[in-house]
């Protein structure tokens, strides 16, 4: 225990931009000597810091959740800060000169060229209605550049695994896109966003994509829509407007997996992309 008091010692959380009254970090969820901990490689911190916020979920799973805010299309809950300060916690705390760049805030040194992208549940509105099918993910770009990339689906157990250079690699084995080449073939997930714009554009393309291919989703998890293309179980993901926490470590995965995406900046909006990922094969451009 002394080593785990150490560790939340050490965690430099005065940094967060956001209040620190509501931070809920258990000790008891540590399950490493402080040596270990610090001895992690990046992927690994990572995905201990996706499972420990999965734990989180998952145990929360099914009772009342607090609505921090809520909109038309959207709703942000209590359990995303937590989720997200859990997560900072943990890579700041033995990462302690990196930045951190989450759905809920920002942390860390922000003139860092090392920052993690965090989106502490990908698919709150899905996780809000009971509907098991959400995720956190977790990222790190260095110098630019997606080096790591973990998405943990916590109801299910499964988790997605990427280092540069390295395969994408779902509970410890290796996953590879489908080779699926037609629409007729194909099983594609199309999002509509949540402006009128975006929505107009999606509904759209649903339409289009709903004539050709086997069949459609609308899934409600970008992280899960690209982990699932990277292992074969979908075969394309195409949104008009989504931000880069909810798809950086999905593309750094799906490229591994030997798919493709296609990043377009989305005029006024910092860090929100148009985004095509597919594996590759299949002609996407008949439905665009």
């Amino acid at each position: 225990m002394a080593s785990s008091i150490l560790f939340i010692l050490f965690n430099p959380l005065s940094t967060i931009h956001y209040p620190l009254s509501t931070i809920h970090y258990p000790l008891s969820t540590i399950h490493y000597p402080l040596s270990t901990i610090f001895n992690m490689t990046d992927l690994e911190l990572a995905t201990h810091a996706a499972l420990e916020a999965g734990k989180l979920l998952r145990q929360h799973f099914g009772s009342d959740a607090i609505v921090d805010e809520a909109s038309h299309h959207d709703i942000k809950l209590a359990l995303d800060k937590e989720s997200q300060q859990l997560i900072t916690g943990i890579l700041l705390g033995v990462r302690q000169g990196d930045a951190l760049y989450g759905e809920e805030g920002l942390a860390g040194n922000q003139n860092s060229n090392r920052q993690w992208i965090v989106d502490p549940i990908d698919g709150t509105v899905n996780y809000f209605y009971g509907i098991p099918h959400f995720c956190v993910s977790i990222a790190l770009r260095v110098d630019g550049e997606i080096t790591v990339g973990v998405i943990h689906d916590p109801m299910v157990g499964e988790t997605w695994t990427v280092q540069k250079g390295g395969p994408a690699m779902l509970n410890g084995k290796p996953v590879q896109a489908s080779k699926r080449d037609t629409l007729e073939q194909s099983i594609l997930f199309v999002g509509c966003g949540k402006d009128e714009e975006a929505l107009r554009t999606g509904i759209a393309r649903f339409h289009r994509a709903s004539l050709k291919a086997r069949k459609m989703r609308m899934m409600g998890s970008a992280a899960l829509g690209m982990a699932y293309i990277a292992c074969g179980r979908l075969d394309a993901y195409i949104e008009s407007r989504i931000s880069l926490w909810d798809i950086a470590a999905g593309q750094l995965l799906l490229e591994a997996a030997g798919g493709k995406t296609e990043l377009t900046p989305v005029e006024g909006h910092p860090d929100s992309w148009s985004i095509v990922a597919s594996n590759g094969r299949i002609p996407l451009e008949e439905i665009l």
